[in-house]
């Protein structure tokens, strides 16, 4: 076990609305919910943030830039066809937080920093 915690950003429609009306090209049928959330990003995150719900939600608060930011660079590089405000209120309409604690490392191989 290792001394994090999974936190996993689950898209919801309104998001994948964005996605689909923001897409500079727009020559297919767009992308359905299902589709989004096949695969997701996992971000570790301290084990202390994710032991209490309210401190957990503080985390994300001081983080939601950044989060949006990530999600938002995934699918298109263009800022400018991001929202203006990437603010909390948002990240709750666009995203479900599944948060896991329980979080075990099967490999034996060395954990590699791919961007260091």
């Amino acid at each position: 076990m290792i001394n994090r915690a999974a936190l996993i950003l689950k898209y919801k429609q309104p998001a994948v609305d964005w996605i689909n009306a923001a897409d500079p090209v727009q020559d297919h049928p767009g992308i359905t919910l299902d589709e989004v959330n096949e695969d997701r990003t996992v971000y570790l995150i301290s084990d202390e943030h994710a032991d209490d719900p309210d401190v957990l939600e503080v985390w994300i608060r001081l983080n939601v830039e950044a989060l949006f930011e990530d999600e938002l660079l995934g699918w298109y590089q263009d800022e400018t066809l991001w929202p203006e405000n990437l603010d909390y209120e948002l990240f709750q309409s666009w995203f479900d937080v599944e948060c896991h604690t329980v979080i075990i490392d099967t490999s034996e191989n060395e954990i590699i920093d791919d961007e260091a």
